[in-house]
């Protein structure tokens, strides 16, 4: 049996490893290493398949972020609402730029903005929502969409886990994740499921004058060179990494079909047992897996990593700290009380291996190994 790992890279890429050394040779031979004709490209064709007017590419998802905030002409001290439970980069671009984070507790089935929660938080102050797609299935971006034009508020989508979803409003129509709110932000690091060979991020947007803002904002608050309109920052996608990525795009849906197939071995495994609670599907959402996050009822969840460790069964766990207790935050004042949900998820989720080269071999191994732990502690 191959080695299993949280993400097989390698194999990835040696499935399509003639287009990808064409890609970026043709890069070292045209020496068009940044802002090449090849990034405009990839945006075009980003644009299409996302369905969305303007794709502004950028160095990385965290700069998406901060890049989609300072577009939005906020103030110091303004408020931005964000789950509790994810990765620091969110709240740590609000901070960043002089806003004030505001943290929310999550719905424990799949992990995204609790409603309830989210509209105790809004006041005269909240200027912005930052909904997380957290492991690879949208929010409930709808209410999210409602609230927020009920108090005139703007909405920035944390999509750099759930590119390629499709959400599905009440109505009938169909959107992909992070075309939904005022900019949607991704990120293309490796392990994700449209990842480059290094650092990438893009932003989203259906206003033609954010548009204009973010791609200003993102090449030093430049429209003409060496005219700057306003102050941006040095943010942008390398000619390298936007070829590979080009190449890479047409094989998202695959690669989607791939995941969400070694998830659905995953289900059938563990669905008659009572101490594993397996990821939900919302209706409103397709689940793209850019991780496959399981949940013990009454086990010790360091104990089963542990255990598949010493199997040599890779598996992660995100996110062991909330935010709210994260040392950078302290001074936010949050309670663990506010956050009874994120702090349960803290201690019992785990994520197990999941990327597009998974066979049967390897996941009969992985859970067979849950279930042996499960049954015997």
């Amino acid at each position: 049996m191959k080695k299993i790992q949280m993400v097989d890279l390698q194999s990835q890429y040696h499935k399509i490893k003639p287009e990808i050394d064409i890609a970026i040779q043709r890069i070292i031979d045209s020496a068009s290493f940044v802002k090449g004709p090849e990034v405009k490209e990839f945006e075009k064709e980003l644009a299409r398949y996302m369905g969305i007017r303007h794709v502004t590419a950028c160095a990385n998802g965290t700069d998406a972020l901060q890049v989609a905030l300072m577009a939005l002409n906020l103030r110091p001290g303004d408020e931005v609402i964000t789950p509790d439970f994810t990765f620091i980069a969110t709240v740590e671009v609000i901070a960043l730029l002089g806003l004030k984070p505001v943290l929310v507790d999550v719905n424990p089935d799949d992990f995204t903005l609790n409603m309830v929660s989210l509209k105790k938080a809004v006041n005269a102050k909240t200027r912005v929502i930052i909904p997380v797609h957290l492991f690879g299935q949208c929010s409930n971006m709808e209410q999210i969409l409602s609230l927020a034009r009920e108090n005139d508020l703007y909405v920035i989508e944390d999509n750099a886990q759930a590119i390629g979803s499709d959400y599905r409003f009440s109505d009938g129509s169909i959107n992909k994740a992070g075309t939904l709110g005022d900019i949607g932000c991704t990120s293309f690091f490796p392990s994700k499921n449209l990842g480059c060979f290094g650092d990438g991020g893009a932003l989203f947007t259906n206003n033609d004058e954010l548009a204009d803002q973010l791609s200003t904002i993102v090449n030093h608050g430049m429209k003409v060179r060496y005219y700057h309109d306003m102050v941006g920052i040095n943010s942008r996608l390398d000619t390298i990494q936007a070829a590979i990525l080009r190449v890479k795009l047409g094989y998202l849906d695959d690669y989607i079909k791939a995941r969400q197939k070694a998830a659905l071995y995953y289900d059938n495994a563990f669905k008659e047992s009572e101490e594993i609670i397996i990821p939900v599907r919302n209706s409103f959402s397709t689940h793209v897996f850019h991780q496959y996050t399981i949940r013990l009822r009454n086990k010790n969840r360091d104990e089963l990593r542990a255990f598949l460790q010493a199997k040599d069964i890779p598996a992660m766990i995100y996110y062991p700290v909330p935010l709210h207790r994260q040392k950078a935050f302290q001074h936010l004042g949050f309670q663990d009380e506010d956050f009874p949900v994120t702090e349960e998820l803290c201690r019992t989720v785990l994520s197990l291996p999941m990327h597009t080269e998974l066979d049967d071999e390897q996941l009969d191994y992985i859970v067979s190994h849950v279930l042996d732990f499960v049954n015997a502690h």
